[in-house]
């Protein structure tokens, strides 16, 4: 049953946690992609995956690791989006990776939209206050792009093997 909520809560919540702390101050530390590799490689053994099965997902995030920092290198994402965008690479594997990697995207290309409108427009009084918000505002400030890897992770989660091997029968209401 904890190897269930394990599967169940790990990965979305560092996730969401990435995303809430990319949009607040506008990094991710690396404490959140180390946690994400630990807490692959920890569920992947407690759950018995293959040897091949974790090279492949290895794989898959080394690949995401080399075309993110070259991304990184040029100046179109920054270092913590290249290794959080790596480490859920890792946790899906080559099998959901081409799926993630359209979502993020696509979420990338609307909060970019998103964020170049609101740039535009005066920051209300009553929030010009925050700290966050102001830095978010500022045109010269890069985009979180953290936020949509994230909700990309998350809509392809469910799908994975790690939520479908859940025994959901230990969570029924007696």
């Amino acid at each position: 049953m904890i190897l269930d909520i394990a599967r169940l809560l790990l990965f979305p919540a560092l996730m969401a946690f990435a995303a809430a702390s990319d949009l607040l101050t506008m990094t991710i530390s690396n404490r959140v992609s180390l946690a994400l590799v630990s807490g692959f490689l920890a569920l992947a053994l407690l759950s018995g995956l293959g040897s091949y099965d974790i090279l492949s997902h290895i794989g898959a995030g080394f690949t995401v690791l080399t075309v993110a920092f070259a991304c990184f290198a040029v100046g179109w994402v920054g270092g913590g989006d290249a290794k959080v965008a790596a480490a859920a690479a890792l946790w899906f594997g080559f099998g959901h990776l081409l799926s993630y990697l359209v979502y993020a995207s696509l979420f990338g290309g609307a909060l970019t939209l998103l964020l170049l409108q609101f740039r535009q427009w005066p920051l209300p009084y009553p929030f010009a206050g925050q700290a966050w918000l102001l830095k978010l505002h500022a045109k010269e400030s890069g985009i979180p792009y953290g936020i949509a890897l994230a909700i990309g992770a998350l809509v392809i989660y469910p799908e994975t093997e790690w939520v479908k091997a859940v025994d959901l029968t230990h969570f029924a209401i007696r």
